[in-house]
């Protein structure tokens, strides 16, 4: 296990990569013996970080959800991340909305649904926790809107000496690798929605790159919260009210460079325009 020391310098690390935008090098590769809850104290350190530099939580992202990831990255279950108040970026209709690029180190693009809580989703051992439930989380939601998700790659994807690609724990710390979301078009109930059956375009520079359904996310989108629920309970943490959970990816990511336009289009739930300038 991490000692406090080292949790407090990668998180360091973290944070000064992404000021300046140059990645750094696999935490995995220097220390061999990391684990997954290596890598989670790591991400909460630096989230700890964010908070006392002036930044407020706002929900969170679920990450991995498709089984193919879970397969490549040789893992059985998703992965998970804070969302920052600095990272939220909100479209209104019919606008093409300018986000800079210089935010960014190496972004990429994903398609995927939020649930915006309007009761909390407490897990198992906490003072008025259960075991959290698919239904729980409907009953829960105040609204489904559609979210893209920007990520990003603060510690590189592939070593730069061997072309070995980041582990699972290197992603994690690196908050499951989110940096952003868009939001700004339609919001309905959950019990308006055939959620698995909400589905999306995506296209970039007028081109559709990527298309798919949410049933794609575990089967189900709310599958992912309530796992998510679960997962923060023994960490003292739960899903609060207002909180926005983004449920996970639907479609492959996208890499954009400057000057990307992207569309990401949910039929009756509306659309989602966005520049990198």
């Amino acid at each position: 296990m991490f000692s406090a020391e080292l949790l407090t310098q990668l998180a360091h690390e973290l944070d000064r990569s992404e000021k300046s935008r140059q990645q750094i090098e696999h935490f995995s590769k220097r220390f061999p013996g990391m684990t997954v809850e290596d890598g989670y104290r790591v991400a909460r350190e630096w989230v700890r970080m964010q908070i006392a530099a002036g930044r407020r939580v706002i929900g969170h992202k679920i990450g991995l959800t498709s089984r193919a990831m879970q397969i490549s990255s040789q893992i059985d279950e998703p992965d998970y991340g804070t969302l920052l108040d600095s990272m939220l970026h909100t479209a209104t209709p019919g606008q093409v909305l300018d986000i800079a690029a210089a935010k960014f180190i190496a972004p990429r693009v994903e398609v995927e649904l939020a649930f915006v809580l309007k009761a909390p989703l407490i897990g198992p051992g906490l003072p008025g926790g259960k075991e959290v439930t698919l239904d729980d989380v409907l009953a829960a939601t105040e609204y489904v809107t559609p979210a893209i998700e920007i990520i990003d790659a603060r510690i590189e994807q592939f070593d730069r000496h061997t072309r070995a690609m980041r582990k699972v724990f290197d992603t994690i710390s690196d908050n499951a690798a989110n940096a952003g979301i868009v939001v700004g078009a339609g919001r309905a109930a959950p019990a308006a929605l055939d959620l698995p059956w909400c589905g999306a375009i995506l296209r970039q520079n007028g081109i559709v790159e990527e298309t798919g359904l949410a049933a794609g996310v575990q089967g189900h989108p709310a599958i992912g919260v309530a796992w998510l629920a679960n997962k923060l309970a023994p960490w003292g943490e739960s899903l609060q009210p207002g909180q926005i959970v983004l449920a996970g990816s639907f479609t492959r990511p996208v890499a954009a460079q400057p000057g990307d336009v992207f569309e990401a289009d949910y039929g009756p739930l509306g659309s989602l325009q966005f520049r990198f300038t």
